[in-house]
């Protein structure tokens, strides 16, 4: 029997290299291309501006949490002074 299908070369690959673990492709990651949609200029514009926003607003509930908890050591510490120093 002969195979009438010729060998591919062996310096070429089957198939594409697979992809290392942990990328993902655009297909996979569920993003737009660019060619088949004519509004994604202004959908990742939109996007950047929203992860902009919560990057701030996250900024700013951490700068709360720290002045929060700096205060309520502060008071305690006075309390601790207060009540080892009352007569």
């Amino acid at each position: 029997m002969t195979d009438d299908a010729p060998a591919a070369p062996a310096n070429t690959p089957a198939e594409p290299p697979a992809e290392p673990r942990g990328s993902t492709s655009a297909e996979t990651s569920g993003e737009v291309s660019t060619e088949t949609s004519p509004t994604v200029p202004a959908a990742e514009s939109l996007e950047r501006r929203r992860l902009e926003q919560e990057t701030k607003d996250e900024r700013k509930v951490w700068y709360f949490l720290a002045y929060f908890l700096f205060g309520i050591h502060f008071v305690a510490f006075v309390m601790i002074y207060a009540v080892r120093h009352a007569k």
